[in-house]
């Protein structure tokens, strides 16, 4: 179960940052849900003591959330950064 909520977790925050950074580009939004999810995923597995199979802790969800939130900052950071080179 926590397998599931962390991926739709990823997913959510990164279409999210999508509307948020008005990215208009299909591939850009991709791109922004597969690094929520990837990151939502490494977070909430380590916060949770390295279990996936089974309950997701509250420590677990809050890391994951507030990780992939952070990551998605440093991502629009950097794409900006390129977009101004």
């Amino acid at each position: 179960m926590a397998l599931l909520v962390l991926i739709m977790l990823g997913v959510t925050t990164g279409w999210l940052a999508s509307i948020i950074a008005r990215t208009e580009a299909p591939g850009a939004i991709l791109r922004q849900i597969a690094v929520g999810v990837v990151v939502s995923l490494v977070a909430g597995v380590i916060a949770n003591g390295g279990t996936m199979l089974g309950s997701l802790s509250f420590l677990g969800l809050g890391v994951a959330l507030a990780a992939t939130a952070v990551a998605l900052v440093l991502y629009h950071a950097v794409l900006r950064r390129k977009a101004e080179a």
